[in-house]
């Protein structure tokens, strides 16, 4: 048995997590420009001007300051996301994200994989919204190929993303309130969260990572008694949210942690490339949904949520509120759905009806043909934005006409955010710095890719 003092001294373990360029460097071994920019008062800087160290607007000494780590661990900072906070006392002075602990490479993993396998690994980057990465790869797909999909798939993808964008919301929601100590919160959301995954599973056969939403359309069409099931969800979430708003919205010590905590402007958002609940929150009316619409979004009547003030509470106000909107989208989609294929009838994309592979030799070679080659896509490049739960969600793919992409790139709306929390937590309180978290929502997933 070993003696204690055998062990390595403590400063090696610094040493061996070093993050290099990422780490917070002490503010004596900052240049003025980078301290600017890591205390989030700097956005932008016009060609030539070159910031001196009396631009700084506050004066600190550093034996008066600590860098701490926080993170990365999942109950506080939503994923594995390192922040290392340079405090005085207990406040914030300069933030910086380190990411990248979650190393899942699935945009070099797509390079790999036949166009009709990528569903499958796109729908694990946002695990929260997965209906939207198939979504957005799907149309990317779709537009290089050039095939128009029917319009009954259309409106089922409409329908189940948006059930997702109230499941990805009521998890943002649950988890604000049990970082806040508001533990039925946590409770309640999670409990209609389950009504909505029993309805996926029914359709998708999973809880989560559906492959649902393929190119060309959808994998099945909707189940038997899909209506009822859509209805009775309706019905719920409608008397939930008056629940939501009772334990919540009218809940003073809630509302004291978020008012006026990690607000930002309009043009900060703007210039920092955020975009969903965060950019509407300070009363910019951007979504994709309205501004440019995909699928049939432009047939149904919505309202896009807008704040005012730019902080927690706005954003925690405007998923709440949005959840509604989904609802009320969802309750059209009910009436205004069509009947006929849920899938394009192409023989080059399409593999045929299952009933058919034991009847017929031509349709078995055609299935086994299209699963081990799979489909070519006519070289091209292409973008296709979507509006996701947490912003715009953007697909940039480059094909050189195979079947396996020649580059994916995923603009993930999580990754853009989180450039907005050095200006949200600057001059705030540690103990503000979880709730500020936790109004971006961000996914990890979404982050590391």
């Amino acid at each position: 048995m070993s003696d204690v003092t055998d062990a390595p001294p403590s400063r090696s373990i610094g040493r061996l997590t070093s993050e290099g360029a990422q780490e917070l460097a002490p503010r004596s071994a900052t240049p003025p420009q980078v301290l600017q920019e890591e205390s989030g008062a700097v956005l932008r800087l016009a060609e030539g001007h070159v910031l001196d160290i009396e631009d700084l607007d506050f004066e600190v000494r550093e034996d008066e300051t600590m860098i701490i780590n926080m993170g990365p661990q999942h109950p506080s900072t939503h994923g594995v996301l390192r922040l290392m906070l340079e405090l005085q006392g207990e406040n914030i002075l300069r933030s910086k994200p380190v990411i990248g602990y979650l190393h899942t490479g699935m945009e070099k993993t797509a390079e790999e994989l036949m166009y009709i396998q990528g569903s499958t690994n796109v729908t694990r980057m946002d695990y929260l919204s997965p209906f939207f990465n198939e979504l957005a790869y799907s149309l990317a797909v779709e537009r290089l190929l050039d095939v128009e999909i029917p319009p009954r798939a259309t409106w089922i993808r409409m329908l189940m993303c948006e059930l997702n964008r109230v499941t990805s919301h009521l998890v943002s929601i649950a988890t604000m309130g049990a970082e806040l100590g508001a533990t039925t919160v946590m409770i309640v959301g999670f409990r209609e969260r389950e009504l909505i995954l029993a309805f996926f599973e029914k359709v998708t056969g999973l809880r989560m990572n559906h492959n649902y939403i393929r190119p060309g359309g959808v994998a099945a069409d909707l189940p038997d008694g899909w209506r009822d099931d859509v209805r009775a969800i309706c019905d719920t979430m409608d008397k939930r949210l008056d629940e939501y708003n009772t334990f919540v919205a009218q809940q003073p010590l809630f509302h004291q942690r978020l008012s006026g905590v990690g607000a930002i402007t309009a043009e900060q958002a703007i210039a920092l490339g955020a975009s969903g609940p965060i950019l509407r929150s300070t009363g910019v009316p951007a979504d994709l949904r309205r501004d440019l619409p995909c699928l049939a979004y432009d047939s149904v009547d919505f309202d896009v949520i807008v704040g005012s003030a730019g902080d927690c509470w706005d954003r925690f106000l405007i998923r709440l509120n949005e959840i509604r909107e989904s609802i009320h989208i969802a309750r059209q989609i009910l009436d205004l759905l069509p009947t006929g294929d849920y899938r394009v009838q192409d023989r080059k994309v399409t593999p045929p009806p299952r009933s058919r592979i034991d009847e017929s030799m031509e349709a078995l070679i055609h299935h086994f043909k299209l699963f081990t080659e799979g489909f070519r896509v006519p070289a091209g490049e292409t973008y296709v934005p979507i509006e996701s739960p947490r912003g715009e969600l953007g697909c940039y793919l480059v094909s050189e006409g195979a079947n396996k992409p020649y580059r994916l790139h995923i603009r993930g709306p999580s990754f853009t955010n989180l450039q907005a929390l050095p200006p949200m937590l600057r001059g705030g309180l540690i103990a503000d710095a979880v709730p500020v978290i936790a109004s971006i929502d961000p996914v990890m997933g979404d982050v590391d890719r």
